[in-house]
Parts: structure tokens; C-alpha cells; sequence
């Protein structure tokens, strides 16, 4: 069962159980290099599923983030997050079957942070000094 959340403004979902299944194509269960990458077709798809995870989630982390005060530790690392996913983005396709994979990877593992971090804002996610 997906664990669809309603977003602020009711203008659609954020779909956290798929952004993570999606991730975890590329990452594999303990995010190591290991993990075997898709084949070339499925690396792009995936890829370009990633870039929309990440273009849909971003506003939503930094515009939960933006609530905390501005001192409070929380909103310093949602938003950090929310800059490195940015540039994240910003990074081309790769040009050689080894660097699309790890631009992907990169993709992945920043969606999986800015899932945390929106749970976290939700309080869906446990706190700790880590997150």
C-alpha cells in the first residue's frame, strides 16, 4: 500500500513509498557499489523518474523547512539538503555507461535524503541528532 501524503496546498501527492522504491533500483538494499546497474534503456528511464521525483519534492522539503526558525538545526540541514539535490539536477546525463550510473546513484541518494527530510518535517520519521 503506498503511503501517499496530501501536500500543503492540496495541489497533488508526494508519493514517499515510490520516490524510495524507485531510488533503491539503482542503490540496492545497503546503497553499496555493488549493486549491479540496469541495463542502458532502464538507466535512462529511471534516471529521468529520479530528476521528477527530485523537481517535485524539492519545493515541497524547502518550503516545510522554511517554517522552522531560522536557528533551529532541522531547517539548516533540510535546506542543505534541498541545495545539494538542486545541483544534483543541475549535473548533465554522463557521457559513458559508467558516469550515467553514478550521476544516477548521485540522483538516488539525494531523492532518499529529501524523503527523510520530508518525513522528518512531517514527523513521520524519528528524530535524532543525525537527521
Amino acid at each position: 500500500m503506498s503511503t501517499a501524503v496530501k501536500q500543503d496546498n492540496d495541489t497533488g501527492l508526494v508519493d514517499i513509498e515510490t520516490m524510495r522504491e524507485t531510488a533503491a533500483l539503482l542503490l540496492g538494499p545497503d546503497d553499496g557499489p555493488d549493486a549491479l546497474p540496469p541495463a542502458v534503456a532502464e538507466l535512462d528511464t529511471l534516471a529521468a523518474m529520479l530528476r521528477g521525483h527530485l523537481a517535485l519534492l524539492i519545493p515541497e522539503v524547502e518550503a516545510k523547512a522554511r517554517r522552522l526558525p531560522k536557528e533551529s538545526a532541522r531547517r539548516y540541514r533540510a535546506v542543505a539538503c534541498v541545495d545539494e539535490a538542486n545541483r544534483k539536477l543541475r549535473v548533465g546525463e554522463g557521457c559513458t555507461p559508467a558516469v550515467r550510473v553514478a550521476v544516477a546513484r548521485k540522483l538516488a541518494r539525494s531523492l532518499n535524503a529529501l524523503c527523510h527530510h520530508y518525513e522528518l518535517l512531517d514527523g513521520q520519521a524519528p528524530t535524532d541528532e543525525q537527521s
